[in-house]
């Protein structure tokens, strides 16, 4: 069976070819596209050319040319089917299975895209050509739009002189047309009524630009009917997953390393048609971090620029809670807050992409600063109210997925609390002055954090609490007996402590014969430092973050395993190995 074209599609808009290449060519920048030695031949004057606009790879000295599916089935002499699975797993989609069903979700995949195709293409035709259409056509003048933006973002308006439901009927059946989430059945009067009646429509694209889901602005002023409303989620749209305007802004990242992300269908035609492309706003609900990660595919900055009023900043703070989970090194998240009673398209509108691309420059704040200095402004004079305030923000750092991540963030937002005393540390239940670690000492400590890998990291934890706390281990010597550690230094180092200590019945370190470089680094690197001074007299604390830190070695040594099996699954394509793989994922779950 041949795989859906729309599946091909999403993983070649998810992976730039240079992405893909890199893992095999060194490349570098060269304008628009990107050079390297052949990996076809061996040469010493680079002729291999990638170029990610045009999606495509070129060797001059061989001749060779394609895309993704057909670099990896050359450079690693795949077959398309193994190409893809390998392809889709570095994209992050799931593999693609054929049954009876899948047979079956393709053909409803298909009717649904050309309900919405048929639907969008007939009332953005009513919108040109329709008289009746005027009000809506006057709206769309006094919000400063053209013709040309009307038909780059296929606006429409949805008249009521046309059944649309009985059009639709001719063509497609009654279930089909439902699951398309366009109409809603009447019970009182019995009929289905276009949900988007008598508004302007924004069609929402799917990465790969097919049309999936519709917004709607009404123009009529009253209280009752809600200004904005969007598709109902269907089988074929997710509003958490998607962005409106991805399909055309992803194009740009191999120019602009940075995206806008705002709230509302115009402020992303605004920027747009002022030559500020790269922007796309998300779909009426919350920020979610899928919708960041998908963005971090193809940008290393997020700029969040919402309304300049008080619903706008609300908004995005939610926004920076619920996605500095998804914060990673060589990524930003900032925030750009406007003046009041502006928003994107008006700020772009009166004073230009000049003003307000210097404007974004210089006011731009990074996710972590916004976070405290919003919860900083409510910070009384009183240990309950900065006890408060800094137990949300050590909460909001340990929400970050990222290890070197969460340190950095929780490293500043310790340092700022501290100026709230300033020079008092508590330590051993006395208090002492000490001197904040200067910058230089900080940088050097992270330049040398940036060659630790993160299983690295998680075990120093576990030795860290082994070296501190060994009459602990020792009475619970059951809950470390199976653990398994991956690093060559740190296994060396806990075999000599559990054998020079008799399995931690004579735990006396200054008497081991054990390198002290590796204690040292255990003690200097390990990421619980921050929280042990308040858990270390407390045996149920100390359970509580053993049993944490051995559920992530497990985790990582799960991790290995499901690679070794993908592995193995993409060159075998066995059904023993498919069920291997399927329980080691619900193992991953469960922990």
């Amino acid at each position: 069976m041949k795989y859906p074209k729309d599946y091909l599609d999403e993983i070649k808009a998810r992976l730039k070819v240079s992405n893909v290449v890199s893992r095999t060519v060194n490349l570098k920048k060269k304008g628009k596209e990107f050079v390297g030695l052949s990996p076809f031949k061996n040469e010493k004057t680079p002729s291999f050319t990638v170029n990610d606009e045009k999606e495509f790879y070129h060797c001059f000295s061989t001749g060779e040319h394609g895309n993704i599916f057909d670099f990896v089935m050359k450079t690693q002499n795949l077959r398309f089917g193994e190409a893809v699975k390998f392809l889709a797993s570095i994209a992050g989609m799931k593999p693609y299975t054929f049954s009876k069903k899948d047979e079956e979700r393709e053909k409803e995949w298909n009717t649904y895209k050309e309900i919405y195709k048929n639907y969008v293409d007939f009332f953005h035709n009513e919108l040109l050509k329709n008289n009746n259409s005027s009000n809506a056509k006057s709206y769309i003048k006094n919000r400063g739009l053209k013709l040309e933006d009307v038909q780059n973002f296929k606006l429409g308006f949805v008249t009521n002189e046309i059944n649309f439901y009985d059009y639709l009927l001719k063509k497609f059946n009654e279930k089909d047309i439902k699951n398309s989430g366009i109409f809603y059945f009447d019970e009182k009067n019995k009929k289905h009524i276009n949900r988007f009646r008598e508004r302007i429509i924004f069609p929402i694209n799917n990465i790969s630009g097919d049309v999936i889901a519709i917004g709607g602005r009404s123009i009529k002023e009253n209280n009752y009917l809600a200004k904005y409303i969007n598709s109902p989620e269907t089988q074929f749209f997710k509003k958490g997953s998607n962005l409106y305007n991805l399909d055309k802004s992803r194009r740009l990242s191999n120019k602009l390393d940075y995206v806008y992300l705002v709230e509302g269908y115009m402020d992303v035609i605004g920027l747009y048609k002022n030559d500020i492309k790269n922007v796309v706003a998300n779909l009426g609900t919350a920020l979610t971090p899928r919708q960041i990660s998908i963005l971090d595919q193809f940008f290393n900055n997020i700029i969040i620029c919402f309304d300049g009023d008080e619903s706008g900043y609300k908004a995005a703070l939610r926004a920076a809670e619920n996605s500095i989970i998804e914060l990673k090194p060589e990524k930003k998240i900032l925030f750009l807050f406007l003046p009041d009673k502006h928003d994107p398209d008006s700020y772009v509108n009166e004073f230009g992409k000049k003003e307000f691309l210097e404007f974004s420059n210089k006011n731009s704040i990074e996710i972590h600063k916004f976070i405290f200095n919003h919860y900083y402004k409510d910070v009384g004079d009183n240990p309950s109210s900065k006890a408060m305030f800094e137990k949300k923000l050590k909460s909001v750092a340990s929400s970050i997925k990222d290890n070197y991540i969460k340190k950095y963030v929780l490293d500043y937002y310790l340092e700022e609390i501290s100026k709230l005393s300033p020079n008092l540390v508590k330590k051993n239940n006395y208090i002492k002055y000490t001197k904040t670690r200067s910058l230089k000492s900080t940088q050097k400590y992270y330049n040398e954090t940036k060659s630790l890998s993160s299983i690295e990291i998680k075990e120093f934890s576990f030795l860290y609490i082994i070296i501190n706390k060994p009459d602990f281990i020792r009475d619970n010597f059951h809950l470390i007996k199976n653990v398994r550690l991956f690093t060559s230094e740190n296994k060396m180092l806990f075999d000599e402590l559990v054998n020079q200590s008799n399995n931690f019945q004579e735990f006396d370190i200054s008497k081991f014969n054990i390198d002290k470089n590796l204690i040292d680094r255990v003690l200097k690197y390990a990421s619980i430092k921050n929280i042990w001074e308040k858990s270390s007299n407390n045996e149920e604390k100390i359970e509580s973050i053993l049993i944490e830190v051995l559920r992530d070695l497990k985790n990582y040594e799960l991790e290995i395993r499901i690679q070794d099996l993908e592995e193995k699954f993409s060159k075998d394509l066995s059904e023993d190995t498919f069920n291997q793989l399927k329980e080691l994922k619900k193992l991953q779950n469960l922990n």
